[in-house]
């Protein structure tokens, strides 16, 4: 019997009635920090004034919904993390901040977080940073104009900022993008820190040379520098750029439940850390910068629970011109993005751990399973609704799981 991810509404029971305020932050770094921000922005005035004095102007910005009611309809929110040469961080990233192209900033973490029109869902889309694709033009923060073509995505953050990157996205998936935000390397440390560490689990024992990776299988609290080996390693989880979105995809899945926990939020002094923290490491779009706006994403996925929190990778095939790289799999994401805006609920029929970065934890004693278990004779076409569960089967290259599965990183000793 395979298990499959369903995006459905209100099966598991709601965290504690303090935590649904911030229940957006188990989508995303970044989501953290910006549903933070708004518990934050009324009494810290001038950290919002900094974060706004950043806010990036979004070309061809998507209307937002008005600030002063209910956030409707389904919205997406970019969120960028970029490789910056941070002087603390020069030691590590080693030749990356050395050589030609130390002055760049790569976007090797992108993800597009969508919020459903009630009944209402968060799926969470990773597009791996190896992804090459014909981008748009756009224009670029300097003014400039940036010609578009054929790149791998993690570069158009060095032709043209956080715009460009949002712009492209919303080419690829036909999906308006109304927020976007950017985080460093260094922000991701600081986050981390801030709520005192993330457990993450190890199947097995992971070593990576390459970002000084040498852990014992087992759980493992991560927090500074560990966190960002963490995030960044692919040699430690076999090497492929897929396998390591997986990974990380694990470490926001693990990150959403300390956040819901007593732990951080029956500690006014841990919160308030962590909202001064996301002002102080994010860079909004225009679009995100009023505190209304910040409380009102957070109003608006406050009782989802973690199974209608759904981790998903874009779908890839190989790239015809260079077989270390991928291409889109436009057909099967189609599917995705038509269920996302017809407001419908998806079914991941791809396995969580089928890149090699994961494997599916059992459940702990006591623990709610997610979503019902179709047996293998009740298969569904992609792309139709499932009587079951009435969400959209999506295609088996789409890959994924929900906050609700335990995931741990597969591990390789190199």
């Amino acid at each position: 019997m395979r298990r499959r991810t369903v995006a459905q509404h209100a099966r598991l029971r709601s965290p504690h009635p303090i935590a649904q305020l911030l229940t957006v932050v188990a989508v995303a770094v970044v989501v953290v920090l910006v549903s933070a921000a708004g518990v934050a922005a009324y009494t810290a005035y001038d950290l919002t004034t900094s974060f706004t004095e950043e806010a990036v102007v979004v070309e061809n910005q998507p209307p937002v919904p008005p600030d002063l009611s209910e956030l409707e309809g389904g919205v997406n929110m970019m969120v960028v993390g970029i490789d910056a040469c941070e002087e603390s961080l020069r030691e590590v990233f080693g030749e990356r901040c050395e050589g030609p192209d130390a002055e760049g900033q790569l976007n090797d973490v992108n993800i597009l977080v969508h919020i459903s029109d009630a009944p209402r869902r968060v799926t969470v889309v990773s597009f791996p940073r190896d992804l090459l694709f014909d981008a748009p033009a756009c224009d670029t923060a300097d003014g400039d104009r940036w010609g578009g073509g054929y790149v791998q995505i993690n570069e158009i953050y060095t032709y043209g900022g956080l715009s460009c990157v949002m712009t492209a996205i919303s080419d690829m998936s036909g999906q308006p993008v109304q927020f976007g935000a950017m985080v460093t390397f260094g922000g991701v440390i600081e986050i981390t820190n801030a709520i005192g560490g993330v457990e993450i689990c190890l199947a097995s024992d992971m070593r990576d040379e390459n970002t000084g990776i040498d852990w014992a299988a087992g759980p493992r609290t991560i927090q500074g520098l560990e966190a960002l080996q963490f995030l960044r390693t692919r040699y430690g989880v076999g090497g492929s750029d897929l396998a390591r979105v997986s990974n990380q995809q694990q470490y926001m899945s693990r990150l959403a439940r300390k956040l819901v926990s007593e732990e951080v939020l029956s500690n006014p002094a841990t919160l308030f850390r962590l909202a001064s923290t996301g002002l102080r490491n994010v860079t909004p779009t225009q679009s995100l910068t009023n505190p209304l706006t910040l409380v009102q994403i957070a109003s608006a996925v406050k009782d989802v629970p973690f199974e209608d929190i759904v981790f998903v990778q874009y779908p890839t095939v190989q790239a015809s011109a260079d077989a270390n790289r991928v291409e889109p799999n436009y057909d099967a994401a189609q599917v995705l993005w038509d269920a996302l805006l017809a407001n419908q609920g998806i079914e991941v029929t791809g396995d969580a751990g089928a890149n090699g970065g994961v494997v599916v934890a059992e459940p702990a004693p006591g623990e709610a399973v997610p979503s019902e278990a179709p047996s293998e004779g009740q298969a569904v076409e992609p792309g139709t609704v499932d009587p079951n569960t009435g969400a959209v089967a999506l295609p088996e290259s789409i890959t994924g799981s929900s906050a609700a599965q335990q995931t741990c990183s597969a591990g390789v000793v190199n």
